[in-house]
């Protein structure tokens, strides 16, 4: 069985005390612990070759994972909690939603960096296009933005009449789904 099969065989859950959670799904048990947040983990992402796993938590950090060994590989610290985050479908870059309503994207082996203004309150949900190319931030500001990998240059801006506290866009990169506070999802065709 190769890395993949075996990733897909499991299922990765933030855990209030800092702890990421590995379980079997097969078995249905729990696998393995990941600790290295002091404070609730609150967001999580796996790499496209699913060997690696990116962590956010209130404690300010994001942590990468290598799955295979069970360590932690890389830290970056921040000035807010980490309220969401995304790595790029093509391995460079790593976007970080914030409680201070900021975004960062890092290069993830390298010193660029972007810091980017995209909202008026907490950074709820962000997600990458699978091209790479774009990503979506919502916000508790009722906004979802739509922007160019890396440098943030704004696409397209739209207003909900609620927080928007989550989102996904479709594998082909045609749709993008959002999740409100007030109890509605809401599908958009991207046309650019």
């Amino acid at each position: 069985m190769n890395d993949t099969t075996l990733l897909l065989q499991k299922c990765f859950s933030c855990c209030n005390d800092g702890t990421i959670a590995v379980w079997d799904l097969h078995n249905q048990q729990l696998v393995q612990q990941l600790a290295g947040h002091s404070d609730g983990a609150s967001c999580i992402d796996i790499s496209p070759d699913g060997l690696k796993l990116w962590t956010g938590s209130l404690d300010t950090t994001v942590r990468c994972w290598d799955l295979r060994e069970g360590r932690q590989i890389q830290q970056h610290d921040f000035n807010s909690q980490i309220f969401s985050l995304g790595y790029s479908p093509s391995g460079d870059w790593l976007a970080v939603g914030m409680e201070s309503s900021n975004v960062e994207v890092l290069h993830v082996s390298g010193p660029e960096k972007y810091q980017l203004h995209l909202h008026e309150s907490c950074v709820l949900s962000l997600k990458f296009a699978h091209s790479g190319k774009w990503f979506t931030t919502t916000g508790k500001d009722n906004l979802i933005n739509t922007c160019v990998t890396p440098h943030g240059a704004p696409i397209v801006q739209l207003s909900e009449s609620s927080s928007v506290l989550s989102c996904d866009i479709s594998a082909d990169d045609s749709f993008i789904v959002t999740g409100s506070g007030d109890k509605k999802a809401t599908v958009y065709e991207v046309v650019f």
